[in-house]
């Protein structure tokens, strides 16, 4: 199933991180925080300006991002867990 987020949304998959520490002592997944830091998958049309012009997005597909931790909306999309955000939700692009 495709899945085209509408407006100025955007799904995000999350980039796990490493469930080592530096030292080799094996993180267990209660302890551990949810990354901060994703892919872009899709991205909507844009939003629509004070002159009902659609304004592009700034983010495009295959951007890693980095947002806040209590970001978005989890949901389930093809067996996959991802977040549904809005674009404003994003800190920041990683080059």
């Amino acid at each position: 199933m495709a899945f085209r987020p509408l407006h100025d949304r955007v799904l995000v998959r999350r980039v796990e991180e490493d469930e080592k520490t530096s030292g080799g002592i094996i993180i267990p997944d209660s302890a551990k925080e949810k990354p901060q830091e994703g892919e872009i998958v899709a991205v909507g049309s844009g939003a629509r300006g004070d002159d009902n012009e659609i304004v592009p997005l700034e983010v495009k597909e295959g951007d890693r991002i980095l947002f806040g931790k209590w970001s978005g909306t989890e949901v389930k999309l093809n067996g996959e867990d991802l977040i549904i955000m809005k674009e404003s939700d994003i800190m920041g692009i990683m080059d």
